[in-house]
């Protein structure tokens, strides 16, 4: 899969285009990046198109995203004169869990909300990342406390697949002068207090002086709002290979 070091020294001092364009040199055809939409997915999203970048782009549509977010795929497909890959949950799955447990289950406990992130987030990623070398995402360290350990590339064993975060260092102020000077689409939430989106009935805009994720899963304890997709062996942070 590569020497992560090695990957780490020679992709740090690249700009964010750069480092997508090498990325798709040294793994071509072999590379993903997954967008939700969000502030940061946009930015990478303007990179990859704006310059025919060779990356493939999905989506995880879970049934129970934003009118806004659905905008801003829209916009985003016209802007760029593409139709972004999405995939779903599995329709069974989804059926047996409501009738089992109801609509709005995830509220009722970590287990239940867990179970249902596996079928509409979990469950369709694997299919994305299926025959993937690289995955990219737009994690950033200062979006959560337990990020801040992360590295621009890490490796996912239970994938057997290498992630490269681009971001990682830019800060939100960072990300949002990229949106800005590049008119890229956003999410019309970030306007209205939502800095992190995910599925509407567990996100909620923020209070000045709340943390980052504050409204995502806001009625769990904060040591446990990651919806799984980055966690590895009980840990948000991927093993070192």
């Amino acid at each position: 899969m590569g020497n992560l070091e090695v990957l780490t020294e020679t992709y740090t001092s690249l700009s964010l285009e750069q480092g997508l364009r090498q990325l798709s040199l040294d793994y071509p055809k072999k590379v993903v990046f997954t967008t939700s939409f969000g502030l940061e997915d946009q930015a990478i999203t303007h990179a990859i198109l704006s310059n025919k970048i060779d990356i493939r782009i999905a989506t995880l549509d879970t049934g129970r995203l934003f009118q806004e977010t659905y905008d801003v795929w829209q916009k985003t497909n016209i802007r760029y004169g593409v139709n972004i890959e999405a995939f779903y949950p599995n329709e069974k799955e989804i059926k047996v869990f409501v009738e089992q447990n109801g609509p709005n289950a995830f509220y009722d406990s970590q287990d239940l909300r867990k179970e249902c992130c596996r079928i509409r987030k979990l469950v369709p990623l694997d299919l994305i990342l299926k025959d993937t070398e690289v995955w990219v995402t737009g994690l950033r360290k200062d979006q959560s406390g337990f990020r801040t350990e992360m590295s621009i590339f890490e490796t996912d064993n239970q994938r057997n697949l290498i992630k490269y975060q681009p971001l990682l260092l830019w800060s939100f102020e960072d990300t949002w002068k990229y949106i800005r000077e590049h008119n890229v689409p956003y999410n019309l939430l970030h306007d209205k207090g939502f800095p992190s989106i995910g599925c509407a009935p567990c996100t909620r805009a923020i209070e000045p002086g709340e943390d980052f994720r504050a409204g995502r899963w806001w009625w769990e304890q904060e040591s446990k709002k990651e919806c799984g997709l980055h966690w590895v062996d009980g840990k948000l942070t991927p093993k070192k290979g």
